[in-house]
């Protein structure tokens, strides 16, 4: 079994600056199982634990590492296979010779792992895990710490997590030449969906064309794709639709590499060879946001900054469509584009799609200065702090005319003000449009990632018409 890994001294390095970032006590890393779908051995596709991969590279089931940092040792545990074992897989390497790929000295078997946690109990020693996501993660730490599920929280370790945060956070050149990987691939995917949408097609026919790309690049996915002509709900996964002419279908897709690292675009498009004029100016404000956004990036911004600017944008387009009145200063102020943006503008993204989520957003998109607004629309803006080179992050604005959303601000008179309530109404099938590219900051700026798509009005419309 050949393994797709970095060379083992990236390993070696990332876990020597974690351990002496943290200074004491015994890191415990866990990566993942196999994790069963409807009965023990029919199992979902296996995705190894993305801090575990970054700091080990080994993905493979039922492994956890130990740093333990006061006695300067790392183990690997796992299990070797049994020949049971090898007549169903064939055979593998063992744990000794996993652990050499990544440069770690030590190695024990699995079932030692009780007792190495026994051992630890009077010691002193500070034990720091993760918040663990994985049910079966859960029940094997509540057994090696003996404590309740409900105490697992009392060791999860934020300076582990922070030390994480600061590490992770900052790609590597060799990181985001994968990532790069990963965003072309997702491009391709884009393009699969723009080359074979017709009218009169199932969005799940659309769909596979789309998930085959991946496949045929030896990739999968990074999220569920959303591909849909009911842009307006942000996570749609229903593809059973019919697609008509005059329909946009917005196209959410991103690929995952070999290495396991993410891409995220987002393109809308016309169902038939070109957008109806009503469309075209919302497509306009769109792109127009994405692009004035994209401007702002640079070292020492903060992204939530970028986000305000990209709403006034925003509503400085919409303006123009007459949907919108008055100062879009103003009106950002009061929330007027939460009526048509209602989520964040974008997130960090590496060897997850919204990565390290799983270590907690307040650390991930905030710090102790800047804190989360938790008012509508921008609750959901998963990163607000200051951009640094080596980030990794999506921009994606988007307009969704969202029926229950308008009808309840009609029903109040809500910012009546600014809002052209006559002519929402009469749009209340609009659907949506988004538009996401993927960008790395660099020392005086940014570089958008990945092969050209169609972007542009003229773009889209001359992709889509030569498909006919």
């Amino acid at each position: 079994m050949k393994m797709t890994m970095f060379d083992k001294t990236v390993y070696i390095e990332r876990r020597r600056k974690l351990v002496q970032e943290l200074g004491s006590g015994i890191i415990v890393l866990m990566g993942n199982e196999e994790s069963s779908m409807n009965y023990r051995d029919n199992c979902y596709s296996f995705r190894q634990d993305s801090t575990f991969l970054y700091y080990v590279g080994i993905n493979k089931p039922g492994l956890v590492l130990v740093l333990n940092i006061d006695e300067g040792t790392e183990t690997l545990f796992g299990n070797d296979l049994s020949l049971d074992d090898i007549i169903w897989t064939g055979a593998m390497p063992s744990i000794s010779e996993l652990a050499a790929l990544s440069g770690i000295g030590h190695t024990k078997q699995s079932n030692s792992l009780e007792q190495f946690f026994k051992s630890k109990e009077n010691s002193g020693q500070r034990i720091h895990i993760l918040p663990p996501y994985r049910p079966e993660n859960v029940l094997k730490l509540k057994s090696w710490l003996h404590v309740p599920v409900a105490k697992l929280q009392e060791f999860v370790s934020v300076p582990l997590i922070k030390a994480i945060v600061k590490q992770r956070e900052i790609k590597e050149q060799a990181e985001i030449e994968e990532i790069e990987k990963a965003v072309n691939i997702s491009a391709d995917m884009h393009l699969a969906a723009m080359r074979h949408t017709r009218p009169g097609m199932k969005e799940y026919e659309v769909l596979a064309k789309v998930q085959e790309a991946a496949l045929a690049a030896n990739a999968g996915v990074s999220y569920p794709v959303i591909l849909t002509i009911n842009g307006q709900i942000l996570h749609n996964h229903y593809y059973g639709n019919t697609i008509q002419e005059g329909n946009m279908i917005l196209c959410d897709a991103g690929a995952e590499n070999a290495m396991c690292y993410a891409g995220d675009l987002t393109r809308t498009f016309p169902a038939g060879k070109s957008f109806t004029s009503e469309q075209k100016e919302i497509y306009q404000a769109v792109l127009d946001s994405i692009q004035h956004a994209a401007s702002l990036l640079k070292p020492g911004v903060q992204f939530r900054e970028v986000h305000r600017q990209s709403a006034v944008k925003l509503l400085e387009g919409l303006k123009q469509t007459g949907l919108v009145t008055g100062d879009a200063e103003e009106a950002v102020e009061l929330g007027v584009h939460t009526l048509f943006f209602q989520c964040g503008l974008g997130h960090m993204m590496g060897l997850d799609v919204h990565d390290m989520e799983d270590l907690g957003e307040e650390y991930v998109g905030y710090t102790d200065a800047i804190k989360r607004n938790t008012s509508f629309g921008w609750k959901s803006l998963r990163l607000a702090k200051e951009l640094q080179p080596g980030f990794v992050l999506t921009v994606e604005p988007g307009v969704y005319i969202i029926p229950e959303l308008l009808n309840r601000w009609k029903a109040e008179n809500k910012l009546a003000s600014f809002v052209n309530y006559n002519k929402l109404t009469a749009m209340q099938s609009f659907s949506g449009v988004r538009i996401e590219d993927n960008y790395v900051i660099t020392d005086n700026g940014y570089r958008k990632l990945g092969k050209d798509l169609p972007t542009t009005i003229k773009e889209v419309e001359s992709f889509r018409a030569a498909q006919f």
